[in-house]
């Protein structure tokens, strides 16, 4: 049997991937840090890599702040995030603090509580438990896991469970 060799790794040179970052934003918001790690992956130099960052800033192809923004709107509409959860994606996407407090300021408070009171009743539907503790216990791990703050939490299970309990007297 052959030994797997590995593919030399395919190098781009700064047009090129000057060019491939144009297509790829044009299609899709992408942040800095996503186009970084893009030319990294392709061989790129790290002096040619700040070029054509910058050059992408320039022409409006790259703005981390539009693209934290989409961010937020996507993963508190689609995914049910909370804002520690968005907040540590961001960082790791190499976000700057400024620019992800300036996009969760932007989403409205009020939606993202009916989505997590929403996504704890889906939860406890499915949930299988024994007594009323393990209950609470359980959506308030689900709801922590999903980024949201301790006390957000708490009042979403309460709603939910005094939603539940109400309903169980019919």
């Amino acid at each position: 049997m052959l030994p797997k060799v590995k593919p030399a790794k395919r190098t781009k040179t700064p047009e090129q991937a000057l060019a491939s970052l144009m297509r790829m934003a044009a299609r899709a918001e992408k942040s800095s840090g996503d186009a970084l790690r893009l030319m990294r992956n392709w061989g790129v130099d790290t002096a040619d890599q700040k070029r054509v960052l910058q050059k992408l800033v320039a022409m409006k192809f790259i703005d981390d702040s539009r693209y934290a923004a989409a961010f937020v709107r996507d993963k508190l509409r689609f995914s049910g995030w909370g804002a520690y959860k968005i907040k540590a994606a961001l960082r790791a996407k190499g976000i700057d603090a400024a620019t992800i407090d300036e996009a969760l300021g932007q989403a409205d408070a009020e939606c993202m509580n009916d989505r997590l009171t929403a996504m704890l009743e889906r939860k406890r539907r499915n949930l299988k438990y024994s007594t009323p503790y393990e209950l609470k216990t359980k959506l308030m791990r689900y709801g922590s896991s999903l980024g949201y703050d301790f006390e957000t939490v708490a009042e979403a299970v309460a709603r939910t469970l005094k939603t539940e309990e109400s309903c169980e007297d019919f």
